[in-house]
This record gives C-alpha cells, structure tokens and sequence, in this order.
C-alpha cells in the first residue's frame, strides 16, 4: 500500500518539509543539549586506561546540585542553572572577555539565536558548577558552544 502517490504526494511532501523547516530551529532551540553519541570502538571499550566510575560523577553531581541550591537559595522559583531568567544570568554568568569574544563568534558563524545564547550561558555556568569553579572559564563556554553545535551542523 502506497501512502502518497501520483499528483498527490508532491504536494504533501512540500507542506511536510515546510513545516519542518518553519519550526525545526525553534524546537531545537529550546533544548538545552544537542550531542551525537556514535557507536563505542573497542579499542575505547578494550582501552586500560582510568576512567571516572559512576560514583564519582554522582558526587560531582550531588556537589554541583547543592552549588546551585546554595547559589539560588533567596529565589522561590530559581532552584537550578537552568531555570534562570535574564537577571539571574547577569548576575551569576559574567564573562571574561575571552568568553565573550567565544560567545559572539559562536553566534555570528553558527547563527545562533538569543536563546540559544541564553542556554549556552546556563549550560557554561552548569560546567563550571561541576567543574567546581567559581568563574566560568573559556574552556567551559567552549563545551557548552559544542553542545549547541550538532543541530546547526545536522538541520541548518
């Protein structure tokens, strides 16, 4: 059984892509990571090399949680990075200079909008937060420019 056929079909196909195209890069841009997992080599599952085991990431995570508890404990509704609004971004995500010139490549080269700019800078504070930094460093707005990378290089 043919679902779209004949003269039919062309223009469904155009109304689907149209509607993808309309409202792929709003969607995507309210989720916070975009990241493709490939499939593992076994030369990574073979490897002997130390890895950090589960108990330490939950540590780290359990720290990085109570950072933000701590750091928003005067909001009602703030109780996390990523539930920050503009004020809170301001006061809690300042930038280097080097970050911001990251920033402001990242958004004229990928095209990325204010949200996304708003969502990297969540996503830099989250980093530093489990990296247990104080500041946010380059090299964690620079993870974040990489979480918001793949759907520019998939769909755009």
């Amino acid at each position: 059984m043919k679902v779209f056929s004949g003269t039919f079909a062309y223009p469904v196909l155009l109304f689907l892509t149209h509607i993808l195209l309309t409202f792929e890069a709003p969607l995507l841009d309210r989720i916070d990571l975009h990241i493709e997992v490939p499939a593992v080599e076994y030369r990574d599952v073979a490897s002997e090399r130390p890895e950090e085991n589960s108990d330490a990431i939950r540590e780290r995570t359990i720290r990085a949680r109570q950072l933000q508890q701590e750091r928003f404990r005067e909001g009602a509704k703030v109780n996390c990075n990523a539930r920050m609004a503009t004020r809170q971004l301001k006061q809690h995500c300042k930038l280097s200079q080097d970050s911001q010139e990251l920033i402001r490549v990242a958004m004229s080269e990928l095209n990325l909008s204010a949200r996304a700019y708003d969502r990297i800078l969540k996503v830099s504070r989250t980093i530093a937060d489990l990296d247990e930094k104080t500041e946010i460093a380059p090299e964690h707005v620079s993870e974040a420019i990489q979480y918001r990378t793949f759907d520019r290089t998939l769909w755009v």
